[in-house]
């Protein structure tokens, strides 16, 4: 004989909860968590992607590059990382979204960093702290 499973209909897993009378309402959060924007704000409304070539291959001020952020990536690269690595990686990205409520992905996060560690190559060379890693090791 088949056994039917009971499950709880949609009505019943989304209905609105009740706080009863004497309990405290659940704490909110103290910030909004925003995402970071896919595109700079300077960016005309008709390119919802990425920037055109000629835009991104542009220094930034200060003469860094920008990262490309949340755009369709052509290239893939695959890294590995030790489960210690990537902890450390999840958990600034817990920080940020709790300290300054930045929702980023690891991605984006790997990417930030990877074009700040760039730039600080390009711009101090062989004193670079890139450099300076690469060679105690």
């Amino acid at each position: 004989m088949a056994r039917r499973v009971s499950l709880p209909s949609a009505d019943d897993l989304f209905r609105p909860t009740v706080v009863p009378d004497g309990e405290a309402p659940a704490p909110k959060p103290q910030q909004a968590v925003r995402a970071v924007p896919d595109q700079p704000e300077d960016q005309p409304e008709d390119q919802p992607g990425a920037l055109p070539h000629d835009q991104a291959a542009e220094p930034q001020k200060g003469g860094r590059k920008k990262p490309s952020g949340r755009v369709r990536h052509d290239e893939k690269m695959t890294v590995y990382v030790t489960s210690e690595e990537l902890l450390e990686i999840e958990h600034a990205r817990l920080a940020l979204r709790r300290g300054q409520g930045l929702a980023v992905d690891r991605g984006r996060l790997v990417r930030e960093a990877v074009s700040l560690v760039l730039a600080d190559y390009e711009a101090h060379g062989d004193d670079s702290a890139l450099v300076r890693r690469l060679t105690e090791g």
